[in-house]
């Protein structure tokens, strides 16, 4: 009988709670977030995961609903910051690499660090680190209106597509390059003259010989923009970007008018989102580079001395960064502190990566 009451009490009170949080969602209001975003949402991970956070919000039945605009639709890619901030748009899908001109190098830190963390790692030190709170105060420095919330990843990024091979240093001194992040200050100290070029234009630079080489995403993401067609030279491992993390933005008085129910909505389902582009990501790479051998692309692997000079190259622009910008410093020391401590981990818990035969 004592049972029976128990169980009869339980269920009474999982229905109450279940009621009151109904109760709760319906009293919240509606919230529409006009979303720009910076890929072509036709570009697996990189564009498709705005598109996936939509989807499943609605999936959700959430009182917060996302209109995905395409590039330049709503707002030029480059001034989705700028106008998240000051409420032209209330919401915004890019990541902080490419808006070091109004945040500084440090911000690119929270995007992809050469030689840097992996997936793992990287969320370890964003989520249970310092990571979130910095990226955070970043934004808050430069008095941007601004919550900024981690929302998608890719894998590792090839390296560079060329039209020769690359078998020393001296190979890259002259070459004109499209080159994204703190990776690229490391490739100017090489001799490349070094571009932002947004993934529409890069074919076309390449076609009329504006450049030489590229750099862009994942395979399964470059097969889209055609490289293979005119560069048949693809390098590994994407030793300047290791991870790539992608943030939501979302202007701050929009943000503070939702509910908490609505907020932590959000957050979870960016987390989700996270955790759905890695696995996607991983999962369509090495058919995209059979398919490349197969149409003439030889997929090399830098040799010791290439990487090498990548690294000896980053390590004197952490150097140079951090004596000219103390914000660079202070996110680059609380990240450099957490990975000392994490490789007790990373370098004895894991087996050796598998390698191709």
């Amino acid at each position: 009988m004592f049972q029976k009451l128990t169980k009869v009490a339980m269920s009474v009170a999982i229905a109450a709670a279940l009621g009151g949080s109904a109760v709760a969602h319906a009293k919240d209001k509606k919230v529409l977030l006009k979303l720009p975003v910076y890929f072509g949402t036709h570009l697996p991970g990189l564009g498709t995961t705005p598109k996936w956070l939509a989807d499943n919000l609605k999936a959700q039945d959430s009182t917060v609903k996302v209109k995905v605009y395409e590039p330049g639709k709503l707002i030029p890619p480059k001034e989705i910051l700028q106008a998240v901030s000051k409420g032209q748009v209330n919401a915004g899908y890019t990541t902080p690499g490419y808006n070091t001109g109004v945040l500084g190098n440090g911000a690119a830190i929270f995007s992809a660090v050469p030689f840097g963390p992996d997936f793992g790692e990287f969320l370890a030190w964003v989520y249970y680190g310092d990571g979130r709170k910095m990226w955070q105060e970043m934004y808050e420095k430069k008095n941007l209106n601004v919550h900024a919330i981690p929302c998608g990843t890719v894998a590792p990024e090839t390296s560079g597509w060329f039209s020769k091979p690359i078998d020393k240093p001296e190979d890259l001194e002259g070459l004109r390059m499209r080159f994204f992040g703190l990776g690229a200050l490391v490739m100017e100290k090489l001799g490349v003259s070094t571009s932002l070029l947004s993934s529409k234009e890069i074919f076309p630079a390449l076609e009329k010989g504006a450049i030489d080489a590229t750099e862009f995403s994942m395979p399964a993401i470059d097969k889209n923009l055609g490289f293979h067609k005119i560069l048949k030279y693809n390098y590994f491992p994407g030793w300047h970007q290791p991870t790539t993390l992608f943030e939501l933005i979302i202007n701050g008085d929009t943000w503070k008018d939702m509910s908490k129910g609505q907020q932590n909505q959000i957050e979870t389902t960016c987390k989700a989102a996270i955790l759905d582009a890695f696995a996607m990501g991983e999962s369509m790479q090495f058919p995209v580079m059979q398919e490349n051998v197969k149409n003439g692309v030889e997929n090399r692997v830098w040799s010791d001395e290439m990487l090498g000079a990548f690294k000896s190259k980053w390590d004197e622009v952490v150097v140079e960064e951090s004596a000219k910008d103390p914000e660079f410093k202070a996110i680059w020391d609380n990240l450099a502190t957490f990975r000392e401590g994490y490789a007790i981990w990373g370098a004895t818990g894991y087996l050796p990566r598998a390698k191709a035969e």
